[in-house]
């Protein structure tokens, strides 16, 4: 037989520790909000990092053509740097990517909007061919960047071209399969997008440029 008494005093017991037992449930709940809005925080300051990140530092692309093989072949990704040209000049032998000039579409028959070539002549140049072999302002341009003995290096003939102000004449390493500045003329220096600093992909040819 129960004591009435006891029983109460019991029931009083647990009732009187009840709110005791919730303070850390709502700590904890508190606790969890806390570390939520912390993480969307760290999430939302990193969404937009990403996106300043790709607006005005560097940039991926995809090499969807083997017009600068061997050096970038089909399905290759680059990084491009888009402030390097802000610290430095554009040089001969850089590989740049840059928005294609209007003449492209019908020139090369494509619609590709943005192109990848490396800089071959500079602005103030006169840049020929001479069997195969590049000339500026009538000296013999030694293009230590392309393969040795490679067939398809070799510039098919064009006219000279003298090279303006703030432009570029680019071609791609893959001279036979390129549609560059010997078909559509130069690059302006307000069209380049960035120099290509790294190959990311694939894993086993990693390297920069």
């Amino acid at each position: 037989m129960s004591d009435p008494s006891g029983g109460a005093a019991q029931d009083l017991a647990t009732e009187s520790e009840t709110p005791e037992d919730e303070a850390p449930k709502r700590k904890a709940r508190r606790s969890a909000k806390q570390r939520l809005f912390e993480w969307g925080i760290v999430v939302a300051v990193a969404v937009v990092a990403a996106v300043l990140l790709r607006l005005f530092v560097v940039q991926t692309y995809f090499i969807p053509s083997a017009s600068m093989s061997p050096t970038l072949k089909v399905g290759d990704r680059i990084l491009v740097n888009k402030l390097a040209y802000d610290f430095h000049g554009v040089g001969r032998g850089d590989i740049i990517v840059f928005n294609a000039p209007k003449k492209v579409a019908s020139s090369c028959l494509t619609n590709d909007k943005v192109l990848v070539k490396r800089v071959v002549g500079l602005p103030g140049e006169t840049i020929s061919d001479r069997k195969g072999v590049v000339y500026i302002d009538g000296k013999v341009l030694h293009e230590t960047y392309l393969p040795k003995n490679d067939p398809s290096t070799y510039t098919a003939p064009f006219a000279p071209v003298h090279i303006g102000p703030n432009n570029y004449f680019v071609m791609g390493d893959n001279r036979t399969q390129s549609c560059d500045s010997r078909y559509w003329g130069t690059v302006q220096r307000s069209e380049i997008i960035g120099k290509v600093d790294m190959r990311i992909w694939p894993p086993s040819r990693i390297t920069f440029f």
